[in-house]
């Protein structure tokens, strides 16, 4: 069960709370309509959203967090340097979004004991070629939403893999709609499945 911090499914925390592994995602604002079982979070490891979550006393105490056996840094620290040079020319606002701090998530793993795993940079590479097909345009980088969908598609794919909180918008340096495309097509090939019903909104906050 992979758990955004979009828009959940009406009556989905039963379903959330039995599956086999939840994995939720940064500040796990998904928990308050969503369910509690938290098995793994998903964590942007560069820039601004690192820092303020290792940053935060409230982030680092939280039950989802507490309760969490993994963390998953999804964005490989070798990817990102070498991201650093070309987005200093092409976004040059996004001076700080390379900024590593994958060491620090290592350390508060260790000192929690939580198992800590960089998702590799392959896998990002193995999204950016399977948008390709639907039209991303000029982007940053895929969401962690879609990274994590394809690392778990890799590790488990005869599983009943469901998503839920994925509403396919936010921050444009994401190539969303293409995303929303190559999700509705893992959906259709049976590959993923989404929880259906009306939905509720996940209340927005800090990390």
């Amino acid at each position: 069960m992979i758990v955004g911090n979009g828009e959940i499914a009406e009556g989905a925390a039963k379903e959330i709370d039995a599956a086999d592994l939840v994995v939720r995602f940064n500040d796990c604002r998904s928990i308050q309509t969503g369910g509690s079982r938290t098995d793994i979070v998903a964590v942007c490891n560069t820039g601004r959203p690192a820092r303020a979550m290792l940053g935060s006393a409230e982030w680092r105490n939280s039950p989802p967090i507490a309760a969490a056996s993994e963390i998953w840094s999804v964005r490989d620290p070798g990817k990102f340097a070498a991201l650093r040079a070309p987005l200093s020319q092409s976004h040059p606002e996004l001076n700080d979004f390379c900024d590593d701090y994958t060491d620090q998530f290592t350390a508060f793993c260790k000192a929690t004991g939580k198992r800590h795993v960089v998702i590799d940079q392959s896998v990002h590479e193995s999204v950016d070629e399977a948008l390709r097909p639907h039209e991303p345009g000029l982007y940053v980088v895929p969401s962690s939403g879609m990274i994590v969908i394809a690392d778990l598609l890799l590790r488990y794919p005869n599983d009943d893999i469901a998503i839920t909180g994925f509403s396919h918008t936010g921050w444009d340096g994401h190539p969303f709609a293409a995303e929303k495309r190559l999700v509705d097509l893992y959906v259709s090939l049976g590959r993923l499945r989404r929880i259906a019903g009306k939905t509720s909104i996940v209340p927005s906050q800090g990390a």
